[in-house]
């Protein structure tokens, strides 16, 4: 093909929009589709192949065009390719110099062949094959290494029959045609290669994110999956509201990247937790610290028991009313056995407040410390209560499991998170993780922590991880300190955070009108927990319109 001045200028212009098009595409089978379109416009080619290097010395059919024959396989089209890859070496490790696109590999050099049927220093038989059966005639080919900065091969460029413009004849490709495909072959190369360096760091960091993750859930067997689970259901409720077209969140959309965004924070918003203590994390009692207490509990009354029996004998042995049967005496002292019945009634009573309850009244906590001032000697002699001052105070937790002290502990995990996360050098789409992350124990009415942020304080995806925490936690079935609840149960409670302003309404009423919670139970529940659920039984939801 012949080029004018003008040609050549246009020529130069269009390889650098074809380069910055290559640099802008991140889809690898567009990317590899968009090189093959764009070397076969500027030759004017009517065919063409792209292969790709495996690690195994193949040569890997990714795409195949031909215009004249309306032939399109591979890459964008969704249709497979089914011819087999191509070797690079024989059985006795001999280079491939037979077929030219493996040849053009072995040597490293471009083949530029003006008419295949004449030529006989390659292997043409399957060409010739395909042009009986399809009536067509392949002849001029140009066949391209693509080679990186590296001066790594990564694939071929394989162009076939180069079209004169003005009469439509099959001519072959010029020197020029070769020096301007060589020349995109080695861009695209470049670029393949880097977007290959890209993804790989993209893996390995995805990778690093979900091992901190694991770590953190492998701390404790109570909460092993959470950190998987909460970003499943804050990715859910994303793509939800960003198709959702009524309501207040309406208008509100994220690309691609922003959701990637999204989800990395999701995966870390609990990473502060692998500097919080296990016996924190798994407390199931309210005695329980790195042993239960409970059993040191236990033991003080056996000692107030063998107490009891021991002043029961020394008062028989002082009024000389004892007897050969000892055993029977002690069973028919009245005062002896009430006295273990109190203690029997007074251990179980404390066993009852080591489980962790919604509320103590005043009786209780009047119970508690009555219990706590039984006395008994130490091994030292000394004379001790039956409960420390440590043991009282857990016991009249009045919610849940946790110490003010240990609740200050396992709140402190948010802004270790928060700190950690800013510490990190993010790239420009992922500067907002550390406030998308740092927010998922925050309520919209400032009552939160570890900042107390408001609704307008937060960000539409810092909310988004704040009820998807919830709800996991709510739903979960590896907790130490409830039992599972099960979905109706779990969405009552959601709805009443939403009354209570803790939990976002808008993102609220989305997770119900899409029936996120369903979805998500039946990829992640038990049978038992998924139980019907009447909208006009969640407190404070509003249908969508």
């Amino acid at each position: 093909m012949e080029y004018s001045e003008k040609n050549i200028s246009s020529l130069l212009r269009e390889l650098n929009e074809i380069g910055i098009a290559l640099s802008a595409e991140k889809d690898h089978a567009r990317l590899l589709e968009l090189i093959l379109v764009k070397a076969m416009e500027i030759t004017n080619a009517d065919g063409g192949t792209l292969y790709s290097c495996t690690e195994d010395d193949h040569l890997k059919f990714e795409i195949l065009h031909n215009q004249s024959l309306n032939i399109h396989k591979g890459g964008t089209s969704g249709e497979e390719i089914s011819f087999h890859p191509l070797a690079l070496f024989d059985d006795e490790g001999k280079p491939n110099h037979h077929m030219v696109a493996a040849s053009t590999v072995v040597r490293g050099e471009t083949v530029n062949i003006p008419d295949a049927y004449a030529s006989k220093e390659f292997d043409f038989s399957g060409t010739r094959s395909f042009d009986n059966k399809m009536g067509y005639r392949s002849t001029s080919f140009l066949t391209v290494p693509m080679t990186n900065h590296e001066n790594d091969i990564i694939g071929v460029l394989q162009l076939i029959n180069a079209i004169e413009q003005d009469s439509g004849k099959v001519i072959p490709f010029s020197s020029l045609d070769q020096q301007v495909v060589e020349s995109l072959a080695s861009q695209a190369a470049v670029t393949i290669t880097n977007k290959g360096l890209i993804d790989a760091q993209k893996n390995l960091f995805d990778s690093f994110i979900q091992l901190i993750a694991d770590a953190i859930d492998e701390k404790s067997p109570y909460t092993a999956g959470h950190c998987r689970r909460v970003p499943v259901l804050t990715n859910m409720l994303a793509v939800a509201v960003n198709k959702i077209d009524v309501g207040p969140l309406k208008d509100f959309s994220m690309t691609e990247d922003e959701i990637y965004e999204l989800d990395v924070a999701a995966w870390l918003h609990d990473c502060g937790k692998i500097t919080t203590p296990e016996y924190v994390v798994d407390k199931g009692t309210k005695l329980e610290t790195i042993f239960d207490r409970i059993n040191l509990v236990d033991m003080s009354f056996e000692v107030l028991k063998r107490d009891a029996v021991i002043d029961a004998l020394k008062s028989r042995l002082v009024n000389g009313n004892g007897s050969a049967d000892i055993d029977q005496e002690l069973e028919s002292d009245t005062d002896l056995q009430n006295k273990f019945i109190a203690l029997t009634k007074e251990r179980e009573d404390i066993r009852k407040y080591n489980v962790g309850g919604e509320s103590l009244e005043d009786e209780d906590i009047k119970r508690i410390e009555e219990i706590a001032n039984r006395t008994y000697v130490d091994p030292e002699g000394e004379t001790v209560k039956l409960l420390g001052e440590e043991d009282v105070e857990n016991l009249e937790i009045g919610r849940g499991t946790l110490s003010i002290r240990e609740r200050e502990i396992i709140n402190n995990h948010v802004s270790v998170t928060i700190k950690m996360l800013e510490s990190l050098p993010y790239p420009k789409h992922l500067t907002r993780v550390p406030e998308f992350a740092g927010g998922h124990h925050e309520k919209m009415d400032g009552t939160g922590y570890p900042n107390k942020l408001t609704k307008q304080q937060m960000s539409v995806q810092a909310r988004m991880i704040a009820i998807a925490d919830v709800f996991e936690a709510l739903t979960a079935s590896d907790r130490p300190y409830k039992k599972a609840m099960s979905l109706s149960q779990s969405l009552k409670i959601l709805g009443q955070m939403k009354l209570d302003n803790h939990v976002d309404a808008d993102l609220f009423d989305i997770f119900i009108h899409e029936k996120i919670y369903l979805d998500y139970a039946n990829k992640h529940l038990g049978k038992k927990q998924i139980d019907d659920v009447d909208f006009e039984d969640i407190p404070g939801y509003e249908m969508l319109e």
